[in-house]
């Protein structure tokens, strides 16, 4: 975990911003201190003026030619990250993206919208956008950009990419389908860390929790990552449903990379350890999976939810459901939920440009870190071979109430 930085000398650095209730030099290192509201606005403190801009009439034409730009620029920092004020025209490929197809994105996020959000969440609700460039002024006028950055000042980071798994399934262990998803065991609450995943998977005792069966250990692994997936499930009386199973718990253990366990037994070379490669490695290998299953000890435990709606994707960590190709999952130290990000990165295994708005709504315990995204792309065949292969340079813009 990265430390904050002692302040600047003020003759030679922007004014810097803490949120309240965040934690300051002295007690960052405890990590018993934390935002009291994480999505709270950072208001200034009386001595430092807010940025002109956010005092008189925006003109989104003399913001995107940088004709409004001001010094010194603030930062605001959080737990994880120090946000450093930008100019429109700065965010490579603003005012390119469909906005429009955003738009369904932040109405989820306003469903709960964060502290500090409200009054921005009701004036959404209430708009009815057009076009592109309707959404795009509308932001302009009332939201301020800011880079994210680390504490030490680095701007440039990673993208990843995840996908909502889908799977045939059995409601009763049968043939080929012997790999349980299990719901939260009773003790679960009561045993902390709980058993590790070998522990689980070798004793069988939980197996009477058991809410379907898979037939790939692999996939079973995949979804506990993923966090949810949608199962084709044959029930008893050989009817068939899609049902969704949806995180539930865990057993409090580490998570421990697959990939790069890999890695250092030397089975993959550093940067090849992509799922596709993964699940490779696995079919040509059946006899030495367990250990590379087993060297995650962390184990997800699910709850089943019904799928009524195919076309509406899983709930995140902000209780809103994800939208494919407009949600990310991210570190909550860093960005809270509900914001508005502009994410600046490359398609996977590719140098054409990503660019677009996308909504902080969900996190990971792989999703570590100021300049850290976990792209949701959806559920599919396509949405399983770009997230599989994502693995991106990054960059990052948060959008952040001009009156905070």
């Amino acid at each position: 975990m990265l430390t904050i930085l002692g302040l600047l000398a003020a003759c030679a650095a922007p004014p810097v911003v803490r949120e309240p209730g965040s934690a300051g030099p002295a007690t960052q290192g405890s990590g018993a201190s934390r935002p009291a509201s994480p999505g709270a606005p950072m208001a200034p403190p009386a001595s430092v003026p807010a940025s002109p801009a956010a005092r008189v009439p925006v003109d989104p034409a003399r913001l995107l030619n940088g004709d409004m730009d001001t010094t010194p620029r603030r930062s605001l920092m959080r737990d994880r990250a120090r946000w450093v004020e930008a100019q429109w025209n700065e965010l490579p490929g603003w005012g390119q993206d469909r906005a429009l197809e955003w738009w369904p994105a932040l109405l989820r996020g306003c469903e709960r919208p964060m502290p500090g959000w409200q009054s921005f969440c009701a004036e959404a609700l209430r708009l009815r956008p057009s076009d592109d460039w309707v959404v795009t002024t509308w932001l302009m006028k009332r939201l301020q950009p800011y880079q994210v950055e680390s504490l030490d000042g680095e701007a440039k980071g990673l993208a990843t990419g995840y996908y909502e798994p889908q799977l045939e399934a059995r409601r009763q262990t049968a043939g080929e389908f012997r790999v349980p998803l299990l719901a939260p065991p009773q003790d679960l609450s009561t045993r902390k860390p709980y058993d590790t995943r070998q522990q689980i998977e070798t004793s069988n005792r939980l197996n009477r929790f058991s809410l379907a069966w898979v037939q790939d250990p692999l996939d079973a692994l995949v979804m506990q990552i993923q966090g949810s997936g949608r199962l084709r499930l044959l029930e008893p009386d050989g009817s068939s449903r899609w049902v969704r199973l949806s995180f539930a718990a865990h057993n409090e253990q580490p998570y421990r990379s697959v990939g790069q366990w890999l890695v250092a037994q030397g089975e993959l070379r550093p940067g090849e350890a992509s799922w596709p490669l993964i699940k490779d490695w696995a079919r040509r290998n059946p006899q030495r999976l367990k250990d590379a299953l087993w060297a995650n000890p962390r184990y997800v435990f699910f709850r089943e939810e019904p799928l009524l709606d195919p076309a509406v994707g899983p709930k995140g960590g902000q209780g809103v459901p994800l939208t494919p190709g407009r949600s990310i999952a991210v570190d909550k130290a860093s960005i809270p939920y509900g914001t508005p990000v502009w994410l600046d990165t490359t398609e996977p295994l590719s140098t054409t440009p990503l660019r677009r708005l996308v909504m902080a709504q969900d996190t990971g315990a792989a999703i570590v870190g100021a300049v850290r995204a976990d792209f949701f792309w959806g559920w599919g065949e396509q949405a399983e071979a770009n997230a599989g292969r994502m693995k991106q340079p990054l960059r990052l813009w948060v959008l952040w109430p001009r009156d905070s």
